[in-house]
């Protein structure tokens, strides 16, 4: 009997041991092909001789639009061609679930909008997910893997264009030059929010930017596509900006809360912080720690 449950548990941990090697090959290859993708997006874009922002740039936008970008210090600063960055924080995946820990790299294209998001969220000791989002040519795709190995979530479609650009709408703060880019159209609502279309290969979306006095934008809003019941419904989304930061002489939200509206309650799935930013540095991150920290 003895020996049997030691046969046992010698049999259980090498298929440990296996899933485990097996698991750290598939991270490998899931973030190389994230890498070589966001290598590609930056590659495309020309940081040479790009020119400043003038206070003229600003002019024939709405008021609580130029008062950020006034905000921003980007008058006089380089347009930003391209962005790389940092985040940490909590996710989960239902309301009321449990909050786990992840990390993510972020790439940004402004002259030909785009991104490529790579990120693993740590379920618990033994689990991670591992999520890949990219917008690219106008065209969206989301990808999430258990183990980086067993798809979850490979979802890619029209509903799947007009939301990634809304994400790249909503986190265009991060490199506030963006605005002025002739992709996005602006239109005053009121005095402290304003409403930024945008229309790119052919889809075409907008989101509502709400402001405080200062000019920062604190709010975003906007109709999104959410899968529920096995189909796309669009649904009200959005997010707060909790707290803002400097990074390279430019002010930008540096934490974040993502929310969907539902009918009973709001479900915030995703706080972040923002913990590095390079502008116009078109390499991706040789290096991103595994190693997670929840600072919320």
């Amino acid at each position: 009997m003895i020996k049997a449950l030691f046969i046992i548990l010698i049999v259980i941990v090498i298929i440990a041991v296996c899933i485990a090697a097996v698991s750290a090959a598939a991270k490998i290859r899931f973030r190389k092909e994230a890498k070589e993708l966001a290598a590609g997006l930056l590659n495309g874009a020309s940081t040479n001789g790009v020119g400043k922002i003038r206070e003229e740039d600003l002019s024939a936008l709405p008021r609580p639009v130029r008062t950020w970008l006034e905000n921003a210090h980007i008058v006089g600063k380089e347009r930003i061609i391209t962005v790389r960055l940092k985040q940490k924080g909590r996710m989960r995946i239902k309301p009321g679930g449990a909050w786990m820990p992840a990390l993510a790299e972020q790439y940004f294209r402004a002259d030909e909008p785009g991104f490529i998001w790579l990120a693993t969220v740590k379920m618990n000791s033994f689990l991670h997910l591992s999520g890949l989002d990219r917008y690219l040519d106008g065209r969206g795709k989301m990808k999430i893997s258990l183990l980086s190995l067993f798809p979850v979530v490979n979802s890619a479609g029209y509903e799947i264009d007009v939301s990634t650009l809304l994400r790249y709408l909503a986190e265009m703060p991060w490199f506030p030059t963006a605005a002025l880019n002739p992709y996005i159209s602006w239109e005053a609502i009121d005095a402290s929010s304003a409403r930024a279309a945008m229309s790119y290969k052919g889809i075409e979306a907008s989101e509502i930017f709400f402001f405080n006095e200062q000019g920062d934008p604190v709010r975003f809003a906007a109709k999104r596509y959410r899968e529920t019941g096995g189909k796309y419904v669009l649904s009200d989304w959005g997010g707060v900006n909790t707290a803002f930061k400097e990074f390279n002489g430019v002010r930008i939200p540096c934490r974040s809360e993502i929310v969907w509206k539902k009918e009973t309650e709001d479900f915030d799935w995703y706080k972040l912080e923002i913990t590095d930013v390079d502008y116009n540095l078109p390499v991706v991150y040789f290096f991103c720690p595994d190693k997670l920290i929840i600072v919320f």
